[in-house]
């Protein structure tokens, strides 16, 4: 038995794969979450492994979502997962709030960030402006074909990393050194086991969201089997690395008074190292890396929409691809609610209930690594999930007390999670009647 269908293009390696699950992970999180976590926790080791255990969070989801993507080399993420291994109601569930809200809320949020970031270095444009015309012609990029577009994916995704790189280097090349230990001692495992860590531990697994884009690409990259598992891992690991080394930078350079409940991390601490015009190269800084976030989110969302149109007739017209092999209807539907979203400014409500909805989502998808199992046994992988069963039961554990915690602090956002998820049930079996 086989679940795999080929696809008719194929022009992304495993380093472009790579690079759009970096550019997916790293957003404007790791440059803003610190002043919060700085507030309450006091102890530079107790930082940084709370950046550590988010990093293996993120990394045992990959494991396991490297599995499924080497067996089922297909388009469309949980949504196509989710459906083989339990039933197609509940993987169109999961494309839903994907396709819907999914990504678009995190594309128009990134789109913003950037006009923001941009025009506080150069004050005379508008921020929704800005960040119309980039998503605009983000879009547009990835309508032409799959070659350019992956060009143009690892380009800015390599200059992201290398402005963030260089910012490390100026950081302990440039800046004065803090009195601020990082070898652990005794008092360190209180701070551990607190409330503080708990809930800090919730706003850096989201800032590590983003390690599973690969697979919502699979069809496309070359030798999925063995290169989805790679980048998943690759990317993941890569991320890790980094945030690691930016924090650890900005408390060497920065006096945790000074970041201590504030926002503008990177602004802050781009003081200490390059003086007052800190602000304006961490600003274009962020500025540049937030396009190829944006790119990646382009990419992956659409193909989320795309797969559904493949199966479910209603929505045939997303499937459509152009001469290239692109869904460009897909990229272009997205395009649309990402615009509507922006002009309406709704994005921010919207993103306030996304947690608990694709946090489930995951759950479902590493816990289908033992249905999937079980249920098609008999075909064959090129990949297992490594450290299994233990990886994957490590996030499910975690996994389910996000859920928890989530549902307890925000059960309004929380409910209106299950009521998307409910209109989608509605649309879901309309479609089905209907086809």
């Amino acid at each position: 038995m086989s679940l795999n269908n080929e696809p008719n293009f194929k022009s992304i390696n495993l380093f472009t794969a790579t690079c759009i699950v970096v550019a997916n992970m790293i957003g404007t999180g790791v440059f803003t979450s610190l002043g919060f976590q700085v507030v309450d926790i006091k102890s530079g080791f107790v930082i940084l492994f709370l950046w550590l255990v988010g990093g293996i969070f993120a990394l045992c989801g990959a494991l396991a979502y490297g599995e499924l993507g080497a067996a089922m080399p297909r388009n469309g993420g949980e949504y196509y997962y989710l459906s083989r291994i339990y039933h197609p109601v509940i993987g169109f569930l999961s494309g839903w709030v994907s396709v819907t809200v999914g990504f678009a809320a995190p594309i128009a949020v990134a789109a913003m960030s950037l006009g923001q970031y941009f025009t506080a270095v150069f004050p005379l444009f508008s921020p929704t402006a800005i960040a119309l015309l980039v998503v605009i012609a983000v879009s547009l990029i990835h309508t032409r074909n799959l070659q350019f577009g992956s060009s143009f994916q690892y380009m800015f995704t390599l200059l992201k990393v290398l402005l963030i790189l260089v910012l490390v280097f100026c950081g302990f090349y440039l800046a004065e050194p803090q009195k601020l230990g990082f070898l652990p001692s005794t008092t360190d495992v209180s701070a551990i086991f607190s409330s503080p860590f708990a809930v800090s531990l919730v706003y850096v697994i989201y800032s590590y969201s983003g390690w599973n884009a690969a697979v919502y690409l699979a069809n496309e990259v070359e030798k999925p089997e063995k290169n989805v598992p790679r980048a998943l891992i690759t990317g993941t690991l890569i991320v890790m690395g980094l945030y690691l080394l930016l924090n650890l930078m900005f408390l060497y350079t920065t006096p945790l008074e000074q970041l201590a409940g504030k926002l503008e991390v990177g602004y802050i601490a781009a003081n200490y190292i390059f003086g007052a015009n800190g602000a304006k190269i961490i600003g274009l800084l962020i500025s540049v890396g937030l396009i190829s976030s944006i790119s990646s989110m382009v990419l992956a969302g659409s193909r989320v929409s795309q797969v559904i149109g493949e199966d479910i007739g209603l929505f045939k017209l997303l499937a459509k691809k152009n001469a290239q092999g692109i869904p460009n209807y897909a990229i272009l539907f997205q395009l649309c609610l990402v615009i509507v979203l922006l002009i309406t400014s709704s994005f921010e409500s919207v993103i306030t209930y996304l947690g608990f909805t694709l946090t489930f989502s995951s759950f479902l998808t590493v816990l289908g690594v033992f249905v999937f199992r079980f249920k098609y046994s008999d075909i064959p992988s090129t990949y297992r999930t490594w450290g299994y069963p233990v990886t994957p039961i490590i996030f499910l554990v975690i996994s389910l007390w996000m859920l928890v915690f989530i549902f307890s602090a925000k059960p309004l956002e929380s409910l209106a999670g299950f009521l998307t998820l409910g209109l989608g049930l509605i649309i879901y079996f309309f479609a089905k009647r209907i086809s």
